[in-house]
């Protein structure tokens, strides 16, 4: 019976050692490592070149982003699944890598016998998440079905910034530690405020929510 071919990945990551360990780890299961990117750019280049089965994609890389990059290659409508691998646990970075395209979306702490079941999973086209992640991914996706109905409606995280903001609490580093997420996460709500609610700063947003009655004065 002939062997199934090994799987083609490529790692895209900024950190020289992270990849060299990651590479040693790959090979020691049968997984063929057929390139390594140290930022955004080289992955979308390499990707489109080498053809693998797998990008494993970091998110924090000069000159693309892991988000940017994943967008790129996904919009080439090739045969090739982008998995993020990355340190962060921010929803923000979750939900946009997976609108942007990416099939899964695994953290760096995760124990190798996880990590190579959830890749397999990758090649039968299963999402890479674990159970906790894909919990939060549902979440999001329910709530994004629920403001269908009315695209400006804020979500109730979105209500706590916008409360928050009247309050005086204007900065991303201020905002940032009242919500306990981080600054990144701060500006993404920001922004979806913003956009809602058709304005173009946060002094506006302020007196928008007073004078519409959308918080308590």
């Amino acid at each position: 019976m002939t062997e199934p071919n090994p799987m083609r990945v490529l790692i895209a990551d900024d950190h020289a050692l992270f990849r060299d360990g990651l590479r040693s780890l790959l090979e020691a299961r049968g997984v063929e490592v057929v390139g390594e990117a140290a930022n955004g750019r080289e992955a979308v280049e390499m990707a489109l070149e080498l053809r693998p089965d797998v990008v494993l994609m970091d998110l924090t890389m000069p000159e693309l982003t892991g988000i940017e990059a994943t967008e790129r290659i996904c919009n080439q409508e090739l045969d090739i699944a982008v998995v993020v691998l990355t340190a962060s646990d921010d929803d923000v970075h979750l939900f946009e890598a997976i609108k942007r395209g990416a099939q899964g979306y695994l953290l760096k702490d995760l124990e190798a016998d996880s990590f190579f079941a959830l890749l397999q999973g990758v090649a039968r086209q299963e999402p890479a998440l674990t159970p906790s992640l894909a919990r939060r991914l549902l979440s999001e996706l329910r709530r994004d079905d629920r403001a269908a109905d009315d695209p400006d409606a804020l979500t109730d995280r979105e209500q706590q910034v916008l409360e928050l903001m009247v309050e005086g609490v204007t900065s991303n580093r201020q905002l940032a530690a009242r919500l306990g997420v981080s600054e990144n996460t701060v500006k993404f709500h920001v922004r979806n405020i913003l956009d809602k609610l058709h304005l173009h700063n946060r002094t506006q947003a302020v007196a928008y929510a007073l004078k519409q009655g959308l918080v308590d004065s």
